[in-house]
């Protein structure tokens, strides 16, 4: 990993030099760019030189040797750093690769992704072989470092070991610990993940949080315990309770909390008027959401909502570059910085016409530049889930004396089973289905009852979930065998089945989390299933986050997970999961 180690050697430094001196040409100059200065907070006319990927010169000079050089007049256009996502989920649906490629073409050309799936689903060497082959691409791309699962898991003392979390923050491409999903534990005494807290801020790396509904003395004692930002604000008394606590707040605009405008509001209500501590994210929502663009989106929000321009890019640029100590690399257009830079129509326009991603051409004048390398998958033993054994219907036996209830698309209650679960169909007449939790080898279930999910869903099975294991949902046993043998054959997906047929399917076949194809096709995809499961009952915001946060113990109030039922707030496991 040493040759990695620095973003540039030191002879492409002294290239870099060169160019000053007329030695070489640059190879793009953007002439006469109106460009967004973020030191000054103003709009300046200047010239910006680049060489390969990095801005070497910024200012009122041209070069004196532009042999081979590509010259744009930037006259007609606003130029603003590309934008930062620093919240990124990389598997919803689509993957690490698809979603940078799609991002890149609203201007968000650097991400700071979740480490979730990689860590869950990977060995160390197979995710960092992976991670190295991901710098080939345009856009930058930096990761998290998750210290606990969120659910419960058989084998997370070895998944989350203190060797593969040093290693982890260890990497150069890691900037930050966390999401702290685990908090609870931290509180209650957990020396590991503090001692884990402790070797990222040695390492000058952040801890993000992950916080909802804390009070002010859990956000004080957090804060103590080394959390640096928390995304979960719903609120403007939220932000300001979280800044007044000393914390970067991230401000949220996702498919199940498009908080974004109401929090606008209500921190103006509150008199905030200052935002170096305040950035964007879109906390990892599924394909469809993205339709509208992604920081571009939240930035033009902003505007809309009375954010003076200039914070409004610092939110989606520099000041994350900040926070993540990357802003000699990211987050401006200035000297020694690397080449993203999104090209505007005006200034209260976010959504670039053209744009650069390490110096090259991404998107130019509306258009897609095909600039992106594909992914060796199978190289980093990312391929298709390979099921090596058979579910049978005695497998869907339902006698758990008490269920889950959906509250939100995402919150679960338990409830009493009232209805008798031992037929081969439940009548849809009521709103309770078959809910089963299945180990992707096979070893385990757990078998209860869902309330809410939909009264007309006959059968669906999942390997998108919050572990990777497979989550099975329906009114009839036998369509939802259907559906698990049909995912089975796919490799992984979701796969939505009734009187006896198969009506839709998603593809999943990179670990069963994360499809191959395009964002653009993902979100056609989604989308039909969203109306198929709505047209059959289901009434939430999102579906897709119901399949991922089943088993995720950092939600209220029960969860399905491989340990068995969990009821969070007391931390015990109601019901085991049972051997096969």
């Amino acid at each position: 990993m040493l040759d990695q180690r620095y973003r540039w050697k030191n002879k492409k430094i002294r290239e870099h030099v060169a160019v000053i001196d007329g030695k070489l040409a640059p190879t793009l100059l953007l002439k006469n760019a109106m460009y967004l200065n973020q030191i000054l907070k103003k709009w300046i006319k200047a010239h910006i030189w680049i060489f390969e990927d990095r801005i070497v010169y910024v200012g009122d000079n041209l070069p004196d040797d532009t042999r081979n050089c590509e010259i744009v007049d930037c006259s007609s256009y606003f130029l603003v750093p590309g934008y930062i996502e620093p919240h990124v989920h990389p598997s919803q649906l689509y993957n690490p690769h698809s979603f940078a490629q799609y991002a890149s073409q609203s201007g968000t050309t650097t991400l700071i992704n979740d480490n979730l799936t990689l860590a869950l689903h990977l060995d160390k060497k197979k995710a960092f072989s992976f991670i190295s082959e991901l710098r080939n691409l345009p856009v930058s791309m930096y990761w998290w470092c998750r210290f606990d699962p969120q659910t419960e898991i058989k084998d997370e003392e070895m998944i989350f070991s203190h060797a593969n979390i040093k290693s982890w923050l260890e990497h150069d491409a890691v900037l930050q610990g966390g999401e702290l999903t685990g908090w609870p534990k931290l509180l209650d005494g957990d020396d590991l993940m503090l001692h884990w807290i402790q070797e990222a801020k040695r390492m000058r790396k952040q801890i993000e949080g992950h916080f909802p509904g804390a009070s002010e003395k859990t956000l004080a004692k957090l804060m103590l315990l080394g959390a640096d930002c928390d995304h979960e604000s719903m609120t403007g008394k939220d932000v300001l309770t979280r800044l007044l606590q000393g914390y970067t707040t991230s401000l949220r605009y996702s498919s199940i909390r498009p908080d974004l405008p109401t929090i606008l509001d209500e921190i103006h209500e509150l008199g905030i008027d200052q935002y170096d501590q305040l950035f964007f994210t879109t906390d990892g929502s599924p394909p469809s959401f993205y339709e509208q663009g992604i920081t571009d989106n939240l930035i033009r929000i902003a505007i809309e909502k009375g954010v003076p321009i200039v914070d409004a890019y610092n939110m989606g640029t520099i000041n994350i570059a900040k926070y993540y100590n990357i802003d000699y690399l990211h987050g401006n257009i200035a000297t020694g910085r690397v080449a993203n830079i999104n090209f505007l129509t005006a200034e209260d326009n976010p959504s670039p016409v053209s744009v650069l991603a390490k110096g090259k051409w991404v998107k130019k004048a509306h258009a897609l530049v095909e600039s992106f390398p594909t992914v060796q998958w199978e190289n980093h033993d990312i391929s298709k889930l390979e099921l090596d054994w058979n579910l049978t219907i005695d497998d869907l036996q339902f006698s758990m004396p008490f269920g889950m209830e959906m509250v939100n698309s995402v919150i679960m209650k338990p409830f009493s089973v009232t209805k008798d679960a031992s037929s081969n169909q439940l009548a849809t007449s009521h709103d309770e289905s078959f809910l089963m939790l299945v180990d992707r080898k096979g070893k385990w279930r757990v078998n209860t009852i869902i309330k809410g999910f939909a009264n007309h869903v006959s059968g669906i099975a999942s390997s998108y979930s919050g572990t990777g294991d497979i989550i099975l949902i329906g009114k009839s046993k036998e369509d939802m065998l259907l559906a698990f043998n049909r995912m089975k054959e796919l490799g992984g997906g979701i796969v939505l089945t009734e009187n006896n047929q198969v009506i839709h399917e998603v593809p999943l076949e990179l670990l069963g989390q994360m499809s191959v194809k395009p964002v653009e096709e993902l979100i056609t995809e989604e989308k039909q299933l969203t109306f198929f499961l709505r047209e059959r009952g289901y009434k939430f915001d999102d579906p897709i986050y119901t399949l991922l946060f089943l088993s995720s113990t950092h939600l209220p109030y029960i969860r399905i997970t491989p340990k068995g039922i969990y009821d969070v707030m007391n931390k015990i496991v109601l019901f085991p999961s049972i051997m096969r």
